[in-house]
C-alpha cells in the first residue's frame, strides 16, 4: 500500500530512474532497468545487479595506484603493518626477552618490545655563549677569549652523558619561554610606558631590587624582634650592596634635560604602570610644549657641541706642541746618552791608567809581556795564514788557468762558429748561383730544338776532345821546353853572376894600383848595367808579347762569335728565302727573282769563305 502510494505520488519514478540510468551507463547488460525493478524486486535480478556492482568496485591494486604515494602515507602504512604484526603475535614474558628483543616468524626478523632501554629525563644547568649571533651586541675581547679557549663544551658540563640532550632541550625551552614572556610584557606594558627597551629593563630591575629590599627589610625587622643578630648583620650588608647597585644604575641612566624632565614628570605613573599590569597611560604634553622643549634641548646640545669642538681644537694644538717638545727632548736625551757613553769609556780608560801608575815598573813589565805574547800570537797567526794561503793561491792559479783555457777554447769555438757561418753563407750563395745556372740551362735546353742528329754532336764532341788532347800534348811539350829553357836561363844567370863577382873582385883588387885596370873596371860596370837594361827590355818585350797574344786570343774569340752571328744571319736569310719561295710559288715567280735568289745563295758561301780566311790569317 505504501509502495503504491509512493508510485502514485509521481516522485518514485524519478527517484529510481536515476540509478538505473547510471548503471546502464556503467555497462549493465542484464536487461531493462527501471523503477519497477526496485519497487517490484526479484531476487535473481537484485543478485545480478549486486554482482555487477561488486565487479565494478575498484580493487586494492588500483586503489593503491590511484593514491598519492607520499612519505606520510608510507609511514602510516609501515606503522599500521608493524602494529598489526605485533598485535597478531603471542604475548611473551619480559624475562624471556633479552633487552626487549624478540623474534617473529612472519615476516621473519627481529623487533624490540617494552621500555627497558629508556632513560629518565634528567636535566642540569649548562652554560652557553650569550649574544654570539647578535651582531648589534659588542662582546668584550676577554669574554670572547673565554668562550673560545676556557669555556667547557656542553658535553663536558653534565655529570652523565645521557643528561646532555635533556639539558640542551631544557635550556632552549627556557630561552624561548623567556623571550616570549619578554615580548608579551613589552607589547603590553613596555610600549605604553614610552621608554626604550634598555630603560624599561633598568626600571624593571630597579623595581625588583626595591621589592627585594622591602621584603628583606621586613624579614630583617621580623628577625630582630625574634632576637637573630648574626643573620641580621649579613642581611644589612646585602641591603647596602643592593642600594649601591641601585645608585650606580641611577648614575648610569643619564640623559638629556628633556628626558630627565619627562622621567621626573612621569616617574610616579611609570612606577604605578610597572607595578600594575594594564594601568592607564600617563598624560602627554601638547605639541607646542614638546616642540619648545626639543628646540631648547637642541640649542643646548649645539652650544655644548661648540664648546666641546673648541676644547678639542685647543687640546689638539696642545698635543701637537707636546709632541714636538717630546721629540726635541728625546733627541736631546739620545745626544746626552751618546756623550755620556763616550765620557764613560774615556773615564774607564783613564781610571785604569791611574790605577796602574803606583806600580809602574811591574805594570810596564806586565804590559810588555802582554805585547810580546800578542806579537807571538800574531806571528803564529801569520804562519798559519801562510800555510792556509799557499794551497788557496795554488787553487786560485789553477782555476784562473783553467778559466783562461776555457775562455781560449770558447774564443776558438766562436771563431770556428763564425767561419762556419761564413762558409754557410758562401755555400748558400753558391747554391743560389747554381740554382740560377740550373734554371738558365733548363730554359736554354727547353729553347733548343729537339730534332738535332745526335751522331753529329757526338762526332763534333769527339773531334773537340781529340783537338783538346793534341793541344794538351803540345802544351806539355811547350811546358817541358819552357822548363828546360828556364833551367838554362837560371844556370846561365848563376854562372854570369859568379863570373861577374869574380871578375869584379879581381879587377877591383888591381884597380888600386893601375889606371888601366880602373878603366876596365868602369867598362865592366857599364857592361853589367847595360846587360841588366837589356834583360829588363827583354822581359818587358815578353810581357808585351804576352799581352799581344792575349789580345789576339780575345780577337779570335770575338771573330768566332762574329762567325757564329754570321751563321745565325745566314740561317735567318735562308729562312726568309724559304718563306719567300713558299709565298711566290703559287703566283709564279719571275726569272729575275730567281736570279736574285741565286745571287743571294751565292753570297752565303762567299761570306763563309771570307770569314774563314780572316780567321786563318
Amino acid at each position: 500500500m505504501t509502495c503504491r502510494k509512493f508510485q502514485d505520488g509521481g516522485g518514485g519514478q524519478n527517484h529510481y530512474s536515476l540509478p538505473s540510468e547510471y548503471w546502464m551507463d556503467l555497462g549493465y547488460k542484464g536487461g531493462d532497468l527501471g523503477y519497477q525493478t526496485f519497487l517490484y524486486s526479484n531476487e535473481t535480478e537484485i543478485r545480478r545487479i549486486f554482482m555487477f556492482l561488486v565487479e565494478k568496485l575498484p580493487k586494492e591494486t588500483s586503489q593503491a595506484s590511484d593514491e598519492p604515494m607520499g612519505s606520510s602515507i608510507l609511514l602510516q602504512r609501515a606503522i599500521s603493518t608493524e602494529v598489526a604484526t605485533q598485535l597478531s603475535a603471542a604475548w611473551t614474558p619480559p624475562f624471556l626477552k633479552d633487552k626487549g628483543i624478540r623474534s617473529r616468524a612472519k615476516p621473519p626478523g627481529w623487533q624490540r618490545e617494552g621500555a627497558c632501554c629508556l632513560q629518565h629525563y634528567h636535566s642540569c644547568h649548562i652554560k652557553t655563549p650569550v649574544d654570539v649571533g647578535n651582531l648589534s651586541v659588542k662582546i668584550p675581547k676577554e669574554l670572547r677569549a673565554y668562550y673560545n679557549n676556557r669555556m667547557p663544551y656542553v658535553t663536558n658540563q653534565t655529570s652523565r652523558h645521557g643528561d646532555t640532550a635533556p639539558s640542551m632541550m631544557e635550556t632552549n625551552a627556557l630561552e624561548v619561554a623567556t623571550q616570549q614572556d619578554w615580548e608579551n610584557e613589552w607589547n603590553q606594558v613596555g610600549l605604553a610606558s614610552r621608554l626604550s627597551q634598555q630603560e624599561f629593563k633598568k626600571r624593571k630591575q630597579e623595581r625588583l631590587l626595591k621589592l627585594i629590599r622591602e621584603r628583606l627589610l621586613q624579614d630583617n625587622q621580623r628577625r630582630e624582634k625574634s632576637g637573630g643578630l648574626g643573620a641580621a648583620g649579613d642581611l644589612q650588608q646585602l641591603l647596602n650592596s643592593i642600594e649601591s647597585q641601585a645608585g650606580e644604575a641611577a648614575v648610569k641612566t643619564k640623559g638629556s634635560r628633556f628626558a630627565n624632565t619627562e622621567k621626573l614628570q612621569y616617574g610616579k605613573d611609570e612606577e604605578k604602570t610597572m607595578s600594575q599590569v594594564g594601568a592607564a597611560v600617563p598624560t602627554k604634553d601638547t605639541e607646542e610644549e614638546q616642540e619648545r622643549k626639543r628646540q631648547e634641548e637642541v640649542d643646548g646640545l649645539r652650544s655644548e657641541l661648540a664648546q666641546v669642538t673648541s676644547d678639542l681644537e685647543r687640546l689638539d694644538l696642545e698635543v701637537r706642541k707636546f709632541t714636538a717638545s717630546r721629540q726635541q727632548m728625546e733627541e736631546a736625551i739620545s745626544a746626552e746618552q751618546r756623550d755620556s757613553e763616550q765620557k764613560q769609556a774615556a773615564h774607564s780608560v783613564k781610571k785604569r791608567t791611574l790605577d796602574l801608575l803606583p806600580d809602574a815598573e811591574a805594570n810596564i813589565g806586565k804590559l810588555q809581556s802582554v805585547v810580546d805574547n800578542s806579537a807571538q800570537r800574531l806571528v803564529n797567526l801569520a804562519k798559519q795564514w801562510e800555510n792556509h794561503r799557499g794551497p788557496l793561491i795554488e787553487q786560485y792559479r789553477e782555476l784562473r788557468q783553467y778559466n783562461s783555457k776555457r775562455e781560449s777554447e770558447a774564443q776558438k769555438k766562436l771563431e770556428e762558429i763564425k767561419q762556419f757561418r761564413e762558409r754557410m753563407k758562401e755555400v748558400a750563395d753558391d747554391a743560389r748561383r747554381k740554382d740560377e745556372l740550373q734554371k738558365q740551362l733548363v730554359s736554354e735546353y727547353e729553347r733548343m730544338t729537339k730534332d738535332v742528329n745526335r751522331s753529329a754532336y757526338t762526332r763534333k764532341i769527339m773531334e773537340i776532345v781529340s783537338n783538346i788532347k793534341k793541344q794538351k800534348q803540345e802544351i806539355d811539350k811547350i811546358l817541358v821546353d819552357t822548363r828546360s829553357v828556364q833551367k838554362e836561363i837560371n844556370s846561365l844567370t848563376g854562372k854570369l853572376d859568379r863570373t861577374f863577382t869574380v871578375t869584379d873582385e879581381l879587377i877591383f883588387r888591381d884597380a888600386k894600383k893601375d889606371d888601366g885596370v880602373k878603366k876596365a873596371y868602369r867598362f865592366l860596370a857599364a857592361l853589367h848595367e847595360n846587360f841588366e837594361q837589356l834583360i829588363k827590355m827583354v822581359e818587358d818585350t815578353g810581357a808585351v808579347v804576352r799581352e799581344i797574344k792575349d789580345l789576339e786570343d780575345q780577337n779570335f774569340e770575338q771573330l768566332i762569335k762574329m762567325v757564329e752571328d754570321t751563321g745565325a744571319v745566314v740561317r735567318e736569310i735562308k729562312d726568309l728565302e724559304d718563306q719567300f719561295h713558299a709565298v711566290m710559288s703559287p703566283v709564279g715567280a719571275t726569272s729575275v727573282d730567281g736570279c736574285c735568289l741565286v745571287i743571294g745563295h751565292s753570297h752565303t758561301p762567299l761570306l763563309l769563305v771570307t770569314a774563314t780566311t780572316f780567321i786563318l790569317r
